[in-house]
Formats: structure tokens, C-alpha cells, sequence
């Protein structure tokens, strides 16, 4: 008697009810929702240059709209699911992903495609994402914080070898490629036969693959062989200039010999091993220029896992960014650098329209120096070198302030975008494709915060943004 009671207590649902009016996929969506947004956003944006690669004539079912392709994948990447598949699976099965797609629902290697062959282009729909971020008024300039992250490529630390296993790979592939050859002309003399089994094929991509870790090898020998012929000849320059021969020993010949302990991976030859708070890894270095308003103003990656050479381009690349958004006159105003990035040279790269705050220690021992040391008072010394100008910089009450401000804007950002998207990892193989994929993910936290911000002026006076 109880059991029927209850039963009459719970509103069941009816899931064989009908509709009886045309479903409307904007009504199972949140008003609240980004994807709203995001299909306002997209009639807003220019994608020529995604547009650029088809063409009207062909052949052929017709393709997919950029636009639905680009939607899909911001609204993906950021809610944390850069996965083709998954993404495919949201499409048939999410209503947010289903209001953009209709019923034309992409498959995995449609996006895998799309998102490969565009990977140049994803650069300039950061842009166009930046540009709507400043039309609602979230790009403020005159503080800006550069950082970077170690992200993990699609590559495994088990996957790097060194030059001498990697030639004797590259070799026995070469001659099992030649028996091959020779069996096959012994079965068919000089008729085609049939086609090439899988495995042969794919023996060929790993032997290419193989092929280009040791041209990356022998490309760094190269390389340290040219930086040490060059100290060669500045100190031989400098001896004859003043007619004294140098202290010290002098430098070997430069020669562009493979270091035996040198690794590179076969999976993704562009990565490298980097080490992280949480140990080492196989991946790249992603960088972010960040405002106070923690938009991010530029990104960038690059495989090298040292940050120091990176300030120039990336201050260069943020003002850019800047100027194109806002116009000629925009200007960064002060920048903050953790240790990273400290060098002699970057400070002296410090203009009258950016100036550069950078720590000269690790932050913990910045924090320490700070709360040790009474702010400098008077006239800044004329005998100082420039760490001790940029340390004296740093204890000032300006400067306590400006660089606490760093731990408040692109720290807490690569936190974000790691827990939320999904960003500690790259879906695609290579420098230029992980560079593509970092602006999808820069593209996507800008747009959440551009749609946090619509949903709190919406609450407060009703208006959406981009409406």
C-alpha cells in the first residue's frame, strides 16, 4: 500500500508524448548558454581565410560551411572537449552542439581534417575573437603579464631516440624496403602487381618520420657548430683589434658533430622533453601575452623550453594585436615578466611606450626580497648595473604593486584554460599545427570571458552583447 502511494507521488515522464508544433533546438538550449552567443559572434566574424580554400565548382557532395565548422570547434575547445570524436558524439547527442550543427552532423575525420588544414588560419579567428572582446569594451591596456606553460604534445617521452639507434632503424628499413623491391620484381617482372599491404605503408611513414629526427639532429649540430665558429671569430676579431691574446683556453674547432646523448622523438619530431612543476614531459613551451582583465592579447608556441628569447617577439606580437584592435595608437604600458625572461638584453629592449618589469630571481625568492628590503627612496645610483636598476625597480612601492599583479593575471589564465578546456594537452603533431591549436584554445578563453560578461550585464539591465 505504501509502494502505490509513492508511485502517485512522481511525475513520470511521458516519452512517447508527440510534439505538436516544429521543435525549436533554441528553446531545449539555457538563455545563459555560450552557444547563443557564439552563433551571434559568427555572423559578426570575417573567415575568409578559412573560406579561401574552397571553391564554388567542383565536383562532388558540397562542403560544410566554415562557419558551422568554426563554431563547432570554439564551442568545443571551450568546453573542454578538444577530442574529434567526442566532439562528434556531442553533435548527434548535445543540444548545444546540435543547435549549431542541425542536422548536419559532422563526422571525426571531417573535423580532424578541417581542423588540420586550417591550422594557419586559426591565428587570425583569434583576432577576430580579440576584436569582439574589445567592441564590448573587456581590452584594457597598461598592464600586461607574459608567462609560459609547458603543454604536452601528442608524443610520449618513450618515443625519443638517439642518432645511433635511429640510423640503424632508418638503415633496416631501407633494406627490408629493398628485398621487397627485389621479391616483387622476381614475382612480377615488370607488371604493376597489386597494391602495397598496410604494413608496408605504414613502415614507409614511420621510416619518414624516422628520416626527419635525424635531419632535426644533425640540423641542431649544425647549429651549435655555426653559434660556436661565431664566438671563434669575435674573439679572433677581438685579439687583433687589441693586439693581446685572450686569457683562457682557447675554443675547440667548431664542428658539426651529433652529440651522442642528443634525443629526438619519432612521433612528433617538432616536440621536445621539457620539465614542468609536475616532472618532464614531451611537448612545447605555450606563451600568452595577458591583460589585467585576464584576455589574453597574444599567443604563441615554440619548442624551445627555455622562455628568455621569447620578450621581443611576443612584446612585439601583443603590440601588433594591439594596434590592429585598437587602433595605431595603441600602447601596452608596463609589462610584467617573471625570471624566465630576465637577460641583460631583453631589459635593454625596454621602450618609452612599454616598459618592462621583469624578475631577476624565482619568485619565491622575489616575494622574499620584497618583504626583507624597505622600498629605495632618492636618486637612483648612476654606477648600477642593469640587474641591479631592474631590481631596484622591482622593491619600489610602484613596482611591489605593478608585479603582484602578475600572479593575478596570466597565472590564474593557464589555470583555466587547463582545467576547464582541457589545455595541458595538444590533439595535433608539429610546431605549426600545436601553434594553430594554442590560438583555438586562446580564441575559446577569450570567448568565455566575453560571454561571462554578457550573462552579468544581461542580469543587470536585460541587454545581451551582440544583439
Amino acid at each position: 500500500m505504501v509502494v502505490a502511494d509513492m508511485a502517485n507521488f512522481y511525475r513520470e515522464p511521458d516519452r512517447r508524448q508527440r510534439f505538436l508544433l516544429p521543435v525549436d533546438m533554441s528553446d531545449w538550449v539555457s538563455d545563459t548558454d555560450m552557444v547563443h552567443l557564439l552563433l551571434d559572434a559568427i555572423e559578426l566574424m570575417d573567415l575568409s581565410a578559412f573560406e579561401a580554400h574552397y571553391t564554388r565548382r567542383g565536383t562532388g557532395a558540397p562542403p560544410s560551411p566554415p562557419s558551422m565548422m568554426v563554431c563547432v570547434l570554439i564551442y568545443a575547445y571551450a568546453n573542454g572537449h578538444p577530442s574529434s570524436r567526442k566532439i562528434e558524439r556531442l553533435c548527434e547527442r548535445d543540444a548545444g552542439f546540435r543547435m549549431i550543427v542541425g542536422d548536419e552532423v559532422p563526422d571525426h575525420s571531417m573535423i580532424v581534417r578541417f581542423r588540420k588544414r586550417h591550422r594557419s588560419a586559426f591565428e587570425a579567428l583569434f583576432a577576430e575573437v580579440l576584436q569582439l572582446c574589445h567592441r564590448a569594451g573587456l581590452v584594457r591596456l597598461g598592464v600586461v603579464a607574459l608567462d609560459g606553460t609547458k603543454v604536452k604534445a601528442n608524443a610520449s617521452l618513450a618515443a625519443n631516440r638517439t642518432a645511433r639507434p635511429l640510423e640503424a632503424e632508418v638503415a633496416a628499413m631501407v633494406s627490408a624496403a629493398e628485398e621487397t623491391d627485389a621479391a616483387e620484381d622476381a614475382l612480377f617482372g615488370d607488371e604493376r602487381g597489386d597494391d602495397l599491404p598496410a604494413e608496408l605503408r605504414n613502415a614507409s611513414a614511420r621510416s619518414a618520420r624516422l628520416q626527419a629526427c635525424l635531419d632535426q639532429l644533425h640540423a641542431e649540430a649544425n647549429a651549435e657548430a655555426a653559434r660556436r665558429q661565431e664566438k671563434i671569430d669575435a674573439r679572433a676579431a677581438e685579439e687583433e683589434a687589441t693586439g693581446k691574446r685572450k686569457r683562457g683556453r682557447k675554443p675547440k674547432p667548431a664542428e658539426a658533430v651529433v652529440d651522442e646523448d642528443a634525443k629526438a622523438n619519432v612521433t612528433d619530431p617538432d616536440s621536445r622533453i621539457m620539465k614542468s612543476r609536475k616532472g618532464y614531459l614531451q611537448g612545447y613551451n605555450a606563451q600568452a601575452v595577458v591583460t589585467a582583465e585576464q584576455i589574453i592579447l597574444a599567443p604563441g608556441v615554440t619548442n624551445e623550453a627555455n622562455d628568455v628569447r621569447h620578450l621581443g617577439p611576443m612584446i612585439d606580437k601583443a603590440l601588433a594585436m594591439a594596434e590592429a584592435v585598437m587602433g595605431e595608437d595603441a600602447r601596452i604600458g608596463t609589462a610584467l615578466m617573471d625570471a624566465g625572461y630576465w637577460s641583460e638584453g631583453n631589459a635593454a629592449l625596454e621602450t618609452a611606450d612599454c616598459e618592462y618589469l621583469i624578475a631577476t630571481t624565482k619568485d619565491w625568492k622575489q616575494r622574499k626580497a620584497m618583504r626583507a628590503a624597505p622600498p629605495p627612496r632618492g636618486r637612483i645610483p648612476g654606477n648600477l648595473s642593469a640587474r641591479e636598476r631592474m631590481d631596484r625597480k622591482l622593491l619600489t612601492k610602484r613596482g611591489r604593486t605593478l608585479y603582484r599583479l602578475r600572479g593575478q593575471t596570466v597565472e590564474p589564465v593557464f589555470g583555466q584554460m587547463k582545467e576547464i578546456q582541457g589545455a595541458d594537452s595538444f590533439m595535433m603533431r608539429g610546431e605549426e599545427e600545436a601553434r594553430g591549436e594554442w590560438s583555438l584554445h586562446c580564441a575559446g578563453h577569450n570567448l568565455r570571458k566575453l560571454h561571462s560578461e554578457s550573462v552579468r550585464r544581461g542580469r543587470k539591465s536585460g541587454k545581451w552583447l551582440l544583439n
